[in-house]
């Protein structure tokens, strides 16, 4: 349960923020950034977070940027799931978002908390995987820019006080074809059985899943199958199949047989869809 005393604390950049939260943490406190905070006020409850030190991140004007700066769109951690859908700048991201939780949640959850959060869909990853963008985090070395794919692996690789500021989307995949479908058993806006999305760049598709595993992911090896033309769907469908990087989720939202029956039935409609686009 969350302390009935914990510290608050609004740096106002983000060196006044790394050095607030490494002092906080050399004084046996344990500091968590904070932005939206649903996750933190939900799982606290529950014992599965715990913290006496909030460093509220949301007003830093770098967190807080969703803009075109010459080749990039920039996306600020600290921008709302609400805002990404109503300023509508990558359809694909929007149409991600605007799909997760309800309209009440998504007003408050970040771009950074669901990327960076405990609940393992983290929906909001799928875009960025497809279109490999870059990684602005800021920590001891200063500001640096990863790859996606060299600092996401199931979770995002942050060291101990790292801070996620933003994420860079070169202007060439802004206006792709997509696809982005969401599997639900249960109500409108429960968690998902299965999400894939999808975009189709040098006329080759590329695919990006949440809800399979107990994590999100991109592969490459899945993709090659799927767009290899040579035999049919369902056999492309089938190989790719043998890649799948982890264990298929058998749960309350669906079991393991049921979600890789929606998988097949999924990926054969957007293949069928998006090579003809």
């Amino acid at each position: 349960m969350l302390s009935s005393n914990i510290e608050y604390y609004k740096p106002v950049n983000i060196k006044e923020t790394l050095e607030l939260f490494y002092y906080l943490k050399g004084n046996n406190k344990r500091p968590i950034y904070y932005a939206g905070g649903t996750e933190i006020l939900t799982l606290g409850r529950l014992n599965l977070v715990e913290t006496d030190a909030l460093i509220d991140i949301k007003d830093l004007k770098e967190c807080q940027m969703f803009e075109f700066n010459q080749d990039y769109l920039i996306t600020g951690a600290a921008i709302s799931l609400t805002d990404i859908e109503e300023k509508n700048l990558f359809s694909l991201l929007s149409k991600a978002s605007m799909e997760i939780a309800d309209r009440t949640a998504r007003n408050k959850i970040t771009l950074g908390g669901n990327l960076c959060g405990q609940i393992f869909y983290r929906e909001a990853v799928l875009p960025f995987l497809l279109c490999e963008s870059q990684v602005i985090i800021a920590g001891y070395n200063g500001v640096e820019a990863f790859p996606i794919e060299q600092i996401f692996n199931q979770t995002l690789q942050l060291q101990d006080g790292q801070l996620l500021i933003q994420l860079l989307t070169e202007k060439k995949y802004i206006n792709l074809p997509y696809m982005n479908i969401k599997k639900r058993q249960q109500w409108d806006t429960g968690y998902p059985l299965l999400t894939i999305a999808s975009i189709k760049i040098d006329n080759q598709l590329r695919f990006a899943f949440s809800g399979l595993c107990p994590f999100p992911f991109r592969s490459k090896q899945m993709e090659a199958e799927l767009n290899n033309t040579n035999v049919s769907i369902e056999e492309r469908i089938s190989k790719a199949l043998q890649f799948i990087p982890g264990e298929v989720l058998d749960d309350v939202e669906g079991s393991k047989e049921y979600r890789l029956f929606v998988l097949r039935n999924t990926l054969e409609k957007i293949i069928s869809e998006m090579e003809v686009r």
